[in-house]
């Protein structure tokens, strides 16, 4: 269920690793994924490597992968980062991808949308950093493996607003529509496949404070409860050795698939964890698979972590406790330089007696991202009885970034001028840091020779990472451009300044209209047509070359409306009416009409009118037009 109003406020007052310069591992959760494949761009992954990516985030972070999955499930039923056009998917509450987050300051909007791995990480630290808050209530004696030790937290990533009190105010009713309440049935549902029911807090009314008409936070009356029922811890921490129940009766599979082969095993029966669990290749199941045995090893193969459970061990007094503790997670391994690393994470240690001794392992050695090389880090632990537990491990930190060669952008340069190709070019490495002076250049460039030549830029840093750029140097070869000198008529006996409204430009050089040369003359008190030659050269001798024509106007007027008309008798008449002149320079000359000759209306006959008109340049129009009287 999303709630807009209540999404809203989900890290206004909360501040996260993510925000704080330092960015999350992203590669070392992917590469811990990477047996499902490599991540494709605006792609969903398949359903068992989002399996494999949110269980390994809840894991590192601390948190119970069914927890992680059904908040996932809650946000994101079908567990997509893309819809079907490869578009982040962004629901009407502002939220986003797979976790749903809020867009807030401090989170890289760019990265929640495009980025799942990103967006599974940042989700679950928004879910942690809830459990770490003051101000919700936990169950007392209950650590962050316990499932419903979260039920609060699970409240807070949604907001805990009045809509999610665990309880009516007015009736002490159960709100199963609460947020919560419906991640926590989607664990029992898909983590317990509804054949475990979760342990219920003795909520009170009195436990909780606010008005259910306001948009203010819950008040927490009750910060720890007890709870008299057995709760459960999450089923991802058991390791090689460690010895579980069935809960109910169930199928030893031959594959870590629900379509292999079985045995049957009943309730109440004990098995070893004989290896890491693993992730079946179904798109609806959400558990995982453990590889098991009977304590008789008669029966081996693989049973979901829904129907399994910590074994309870009748108390046994040894003689002498002569195991030693047993260090997992200290492999050895390559990482990025200038990466970032923590010797601890992920390193667990473990021993029969005294169970997680994780915080007391010691290390020697120290790794310097900044330094490319090989180090040595061991790795020491020490159980009660003395058993000493040591690992070596190797850590790599290699230089896998090629350098950067800038300034060696495409160029247009002049023909004969200098021309130095190392000339404000350089390299940079993120390792090696300057590498300019290492940079080759093959290829040459001659400037007195117009053409376009190729440049090859080539660095190589101390890790053998090689970056080459190809570089084209143009010899101008561009002319200029010559602008307003169009034809033109112009006006007998008129002004004319060859020069004005024209203008040239060199993509090079600028304005070159200084540089204009004009042939030829215009004599507007002789009408005719005048041929005037426009040229100029920019510095690389590349000429322009431009004709003009340039008309001295002998174009008559035009008198229209005066045609040949017969008139009644004693009728009125304007010899003026609907008669027009216009010039194609003058425009209208209407006004300057004259007419000779008169029409009598009042005698029968036919008259005779002359209409003239004369423009600027002395151009002149006449029409006789005939009017007969009857």
């Amino acid at each position: 269920m999303k709630l807009p109003l209540v999404k809203a406020g989900i890290v206004t007052c909360l501040t996260f690793s993510l925000f704080n310069g330092q960015a999350f591992a992203a590669s070392e959760l992917t590469n811990t994924c990477s047996s499902f494949g490599e991540i494709q761009p605006n792609v969903n992954p398949s359903y068992p490597q989002i399996n494999c990516l949110l269980t390994n985030a809840a894991l590192k972070a601390e948190i119970p992968p069914e927890v992680v999955k059904a908040v996932a499930t809650q946000e994101n039923g079908d567990w997509r980062q893309f819809n079907d056009a490869g578009k982040p998917i962004k629901s009407d509450d502002g939220g986003i991808g797979l976790m749903q987050l809020t867009n807030k300051s401090g989170y890289d909007q760019k990265k929640l949308e495009n980025d799942i791995v990103y967006n599974i990480e940042a989700g679950v630290e928004v879910l942690s950093s809830m459990y770490s808050r003051l101000d919700l209530p936990k169950i007392k004696g209950a650590g962050r493996q316990v499932i419903e030790n979260w039920y609060f937290s699970v409240m807070a990533y949604n907001g805990t607003k009045p809509v999610n009190s665990p309880l009516y105010q007015e009736t002490g009713n159960r709100n199963t529509s609460a947020y919560q309440e419906e991640v926590f049935a989607e664990i029992e549902k898909q983590s317990y496949l509804n054949d475990t029911k979760l342990v219920q807090y003795p909520f009170s009314t009195l436990d909780f404070q606010y008005d259910r008409e306001s948009s203010d936070n819950i008040l927490f009356k009750k910060l720890e409860y007890t709870l008299t029922d057995q709760t459960h811890d999450s089923a991802y921490w058991f390791n090689s050795g460690d010895k579980v129940v069935t809960t109910t009766s169930v199928r030893i599979r031959k594959e870590a698939n629900t379509s292999s082969g079985y045995n049957t095993v009943p309730n109440g029966t004990n098995l070893v964890i004989s290896g890491d669990f693993v992730y079946g290749s179904s798109n609806i199941n959400k558990f995982v698979w453990y590889p098991v045995q009977t304590e008789d090893q008669k029966v081996k193969g693989y049973v979901s972590s829904a129907y399994i459970a910590k074994k309870q061990s009748s108390p046994v007094v040894p003689i002498k406790d002569t195991v030693k503790p047993v260090i997992s997670g200290a492999t050895s391994k390559s990482i990025p330089f200038n990466s970032t690393f923590n010797a601890k994470s992920s390193v667990k240690a473990k021993d029969e007696s005294d169970g997680d001794l994780t915080s007391a392992i010691r290390v020697e050695g120290t790794v310097n991202t900044k330094k490319i090389g090989t180090y040595n880090l061991t790795y020491t632990v020490a159980d009660k009885a003395g058993n000493v537990a040591k690992v070596t491990r190797k850590i790599t930190v290699y230089d896998h970034v090629k350098p950067v060669i800038s300034g060696a952008a495409n160029k247009t340069i002049r023909l004969n001028s200098s021309f130095n190709p190392k000339t404000n070019v350089s390299a940079n490495d993120n390792a090696d840091g300057s590498l300019t002076s290492k940079i080759k250049v093959t290829g040459t460039v001659n400037t007195k020779k117009k053409g376009t030549y190729t440049l090859k830029y080539t660095v190589t840093d101390q890790s053998k990472n090689v970056t080459t750029v190809t570089r084209k140097i143009t010899i101008d070869s561009t002319k200029p451009v010559i602008s307003g000198a169009k034809d033109k008529t112009i006006s007998h006996n008129s002004e004319f300044n060859p020069k004005t409204g024209v203008t040239a430009k060199d993509n090079l050089d600028g304005s070159l209209t200084s540089k204009i040369k004009i042939t030829g003359t215009v004599n507007t008190k002789k009408k005719g047509t005048y041929t005037l030659k426009y040229t100029v050269t920019d510095q690389s001798k590349n000429v322009t070359t431009v004709t003009r024509k340039i008309t001295i106007d002998s174009t008559k007027p035009v008198i229209s409306g005066a045609k040949d008309k017969t008139i009644s008798y004693n009728s009125e008449f304007n010899p003026k009416s609907g008669v027009t002149a216009k010039d194609n320079l003058d425009g209208s000359l209407t006004s300057k009409i004259k007419i000779t000759g008169t029409v009598n209306t009042k005698k029968k006959g036919t008259y005779t009118l002359t209409y003239t008109v004369t423009d600027k340049s002395k151009n002149k129009a006449l029409v006789k037009r005939k009017i007969t009287v009857k």
